[in-house]
């Protein structure tokens, strides 16, 4: 759970860290963008970003039920960012798990992509599909979800 952290962590000390310089070199105007960015960066990064995470074991029996795609990610990943991203609202209608969280999850991932931890990896009907287009994901959403 902490490896999730790690990276925007090191964003907002590092953004406070530059942010201060500024502050002590007079530059004041300066040091509120800066810190404003890291703090954007660092929520980005961050697990927050992501709709809640279920176990792999969880997600598969919620999918086998309502036949919504499981997407196994991973914080900090900037493919899984840009799928979440460009997934918008839609997004909360996926089963997320996080694989740094769930070593099941982590599993099923490896299983899938011969022994490799590649996220996201979206499974639909139980098939993979390693780093697919969001549109197409979209797509694989029912009207009715």
């Amino acid at each position: 759970m902490m490896r999730a952290w790690i990276l925007p962590t090191l964003l907002l000390v590092s953004g406070s860290l530059i942010a201060t310089a500024s502050v002590v070199r007079g530059a004041f105007g300066a040091a509120v963008p800066l810190l404003l960015l890291f703090v954007l960066l660092a929520g980005l990064n961050s697990p927050l970003a992501f709709p809640r995470s279920v176990s792999a074991l969880e997600a598969q029996r919620r999918s086998a039920v309502d036949g919504r795609p499981i997407v196994y990610w991973r914080a900090g990943c900037q493919y899984c960012l840009r799928l979440r991203i460009r997934l918008g609202r839609s997004a909360h209608q996926l089963h997320w798990v996080d694989i740094w969280r769930d070593p099941a999850g982590a599993t099923a991932v490896r299983a899938a992509n011969d022994g490799d931890e590649t996220v996201p990896t979206v499974v639909v009907a139980g098939r993979p599909h390693v780093n697919p287009d969001p549109a197409w994901v979209r797509a694989q959403l029912s009207p009715s979800t």
